[in-house]
C-alpha cells in the first residue's frame, strides 16, 4: 500500500522516540505529499520543527495545521510550548487557554499554563488553574500537590507516592531529551565525579545502590564501580526507560524510604541523583539510608539549596520539589550519624533559563 500516510505517521513518531529527528521529519513530509489536509501531521512536523529550534518553520507548521482544523487542541497546545521557547509567554499562556477552551479536561495544557504562570511569578493565578483541575479530576494526585506548592496550604511532608508515580510516568518518554536540551542537567555527572573522590578504583568490587534512579542517568557513571547494582524508583514508565541502559543487575519498582529500611548493612555505596528534593524533612530516609549502608560505606547525593543556609526546615518550591538549607542537612545528618565527607554548593540544572543551585553532598557511615 505505498499510497498510505498513515504508515508514514507511524514511521515518524517511532523515529521521535529514537531521537532521528531528520528521519521523523522527512516521514511526515511524505505523509502530506500523500495527504496534504492532515493537521495531525502538520502538527506532528511543527513539533519535531520545535524540538531542532527551527522555530519559524514550527510555527508555518501549526498554522497550516490551524488553516485547516481551527480546533485542533494538540496545535494549539503545542503552539503554546513554541512560544514559551521564544520567550513569549502572553502568547503562550493564550494558546493554553483556547487548548482549554477547546478541551478543559485537557491535562497537559491545564498542566502547562499552570508552569506558565509560576515562571512568570503569577503564584495565586497558578493556584487557581491547579486548583480548578484537581476540582475537574480528584482522583489524579498531580493538580493537588501543585495547588499545595504554588498555595502553601495544606503543604504534604514529602510528595505523595501517587503524585509520583503519575508525574514520573507522565514524563518518563520525554524525561531525557528535556532535561539535556532544555534543562542542561548535570546532577548524576557531579554525583559521579565526587563518588569517584570517595571510593576506592574502579574495579567492580561493590554493591552499590542508585536510589531513585529515573531513566537511568547514574547507572552507566557508577557501572564501573559495581559488583552489583540495583536501581530503585516508584515510576514503573522510568524503570522501563532504565532496563535500556543495560546496567543493571536488578530494577525495583518500591517508595525509597521503605526500601532502605528493608535492608540492613547492605551497601558499599548509594547514589541519588536529584530524588530527595522530593522529600521535606530528610530525618526518616537519611536514617534509613545510613542503616542501609555497611560500616565505612559512603552516599553521595544532592539537594536543592534555599537561599537561606540557616534554616532548619525544608521548604516546599512553586514547582512541587522541596528545597533544603545546609543547616537541615547538618542536623539530620547528625541523627542519622552520618560523617559529612564533603558539601558543595553547585549548580545541578537550569529552569527558567536560570540555574538552580543545589547542593552535593557526600557523607559516610562511620566504621
Amino acid at each position: 500500500m505505498p499510497g498510505f500516510a498513515g504508515f508514514q505517521v507511524n514511521l515518524g513518531n517511532v523515529l521521535v522516540e529514537m531521537h532521528r529527528l531528520d528521519d521523523a521529519l522527512a516521514a511526515y513530509q511524505r505523509a502530506i505529499e500523500l495527504d496534504a489536509r492532515s493537521a495531525d501531521t502538520y502538527n506532528n512536523i511543527g513539533a519535531v520543527y520545535r524540538a531542532l529550534e527551527r522555530f519559524d518553520d514550527a510555527r508555518s507548521a501549526y498554522d497550516k495545521a490551524l488553516a485547516i482544523d481551527p480546533k485542533h487542541m494538540g496545535a494549539w497546545n503545542n503552539l503554546g510550548l513554541l512560544h514559551d521557547a521564544r520567550g513569549e509567554i502572553e502568547a503562550a499562556i493564550r494558546a493554553y487557554l483556547t487548548a482549554l477552551d477547546l478541551a478543559p479536561g485537557h491535562r497537559n495544557s491545564a498542566y502547562l499554563l499552570g508552569i506558565t504562570f509560576y515562571k512568570v511569578g503569577q503564584l495565586a493565578k497558578a493556584a487557581e488553574v491547579f486548583r480548578l483541575w484537581a476540582q475537574r479530576d480528584p482522583d489524579d494526585p498531580v493538580p493537588s500537590h501543585l495547588y499545595a506548592a504554588c498555595s502553601g496550604q495544606n503543604v504534604p511532608e514529602r510528595a505523595s507516592d501517587a503524585y509520583l508515580e503519575a508525574e514520573f510516568d507522565r514524563f518518563s518518554a520525554s524525561f531525557e531529551r528535556v532535561l539535556n536540551e532544555r534543562l542542561h542537567y548535570c546532577a548524576p555527572q557531579r554525583c559521579a565525579d565526587l563518588l569517584a573522590e570517595c571510593l576506592p578504583a574502579k574495579d567492580g568490587a561493590l554493591d552499590m545502590l542508585d536510589a531513585g534512579c529515573g531513566t537511568g542517568l547514574c547507572g552507566p557513571l557508577v557501572a564501573p564501580w559495581s559488583r552489583r547494582l540495583v536501581g530503585v524508583d516508584l515510576s514503573a514508565g522510568m524503570l522501563a526507560k532504565a532496563r535500556n541502559k543495560g546496567v543493571y543487575d536488578e530494577l525495583i519498582k518500591a517508595e525509597l524510604t521503605a526500601y532502605l529500611q528493608g535492608g540492613r548493612d547492605r551497601w558499599d555505596a548509594i547514589v541519588c541523583a536529584d530524588t530527595l528534593c522530593y522529600f521535606g524533612d530528610l530525618t526518616a530516609v537519611l536514617q534509613a539510608s545510613a542503616s542501609a549502608l555497611r560500616p565505612g560505606a559512603a552516599m553521595v547525593f544532592t539537594v536543592e539549596a534555599l537561599a537561606d543556609d540557616g534554616a532548619t526546615q525544608a521548604a516546599i518550591l512553586p514547582n512541587g520539589r522541596y528545597a533544603h538549607g545546609r543547616a537541615h542537612l547538618d542536623r539530620v545528618l547528625a541523627a542519622a550519624g552520618l560523617q559529612t565527607l564533603d558539601a558543595r554548593r553547585e549548580v545541578l540544572r537550569n529552569e527558567g533559563g536560570a540555574p538552580v543551585q543545589g547542593w552535593l553532598m557526600a557523607v559516610k557511615r562511620p566504621l
